[in-house]
């Protein structure tokens, strides 16, 4: 199976991508391939890339500017950016306030047709926000997110930056590809270039 994975198996290990928390919730229990001796759950990687996978496919479906990303985590915002300029996707990165989805009166209001949010529990408002104007959600989720609200699930490290960094490279990839705006072959994006740098 890891032949066939988007990028190599220590790829995806050495992004951190497979680490969870040690809270599990039920949603995320079918994703988890084992918990270690620490407590911290682990994903599987092979559900991971199937996810990504699908995530992209269905990205796909929609015009970039149909796309609203939500990312409060700051570890994410660099990933998000990056896919942005790549894509075209609308993003909004910090504190989502209710209405950006739902009230054409306000000056960042956003007409999509799909939202992605890096992470369910602080990007809570702007999956109310979906439901209400009854538009698809994704989420990328750790093993304590509740998926409850969303209509897909991508499982990896929500919280780490090289984990997100590589699951958006993975994603813009796809989907350029998939749109046919940049072949796999002349794509010449880094892994790096979505990963935010640490300030010393």
């Amino acid at each position: 199976m890891a032949d066939d994975f988007l990028v190599s198996n220590d790829q995806y290990l050495n992004a951190g991508i497979q680490i969870g928390t040690k809270f599990k919730t039920d949603d995320m229990s079918p994703f988890v391939y084992k918990t270690r001796p620490d407590g911290l759950s682990v994903l599987n990687v092979e559900d991971i890339d199937e996810r990504i996978r699908l995530t992209a496919n269905l990205l796909s479906n929609y015009e970039a500017d149909d796309i609203l990303i939500a990312c409060r985590r700051e570890s994410g915002r660099e990933a998000v950016r990056q896919f942005s300029d790549i894509t075209g996707a609308s993003y909004y990165e910090g504190r989502y306030p209710p209405g950006v989805l739902t009230n054409p009166e306000l000056d960042d209001f956003v007409e999509a047709k799909l939202l992605m949010v890096i992470d369910p529990i602080p990007d809570k408002n702007a999956i109310k926000d979906a439901k209400i104007v009854g538009i698809p959600i994704v989420g990328l989720c750790d093993t304590n997110n509740d998926a409850t609200d969303l209509d897909l699930v991508l499982p990896c490290n929500n919280k780490g930056r090289k984990s997100l960094g590589l699951t958006f490279y993975l994603l813009a990839k796809l989907y350029t590809e998939q749109r046919d705006m940049i072949p796999c072959d002349v794509w010449d994006y880094e892994v790096d270039e979505f990963i935010p740098q640490i300030m010393v």
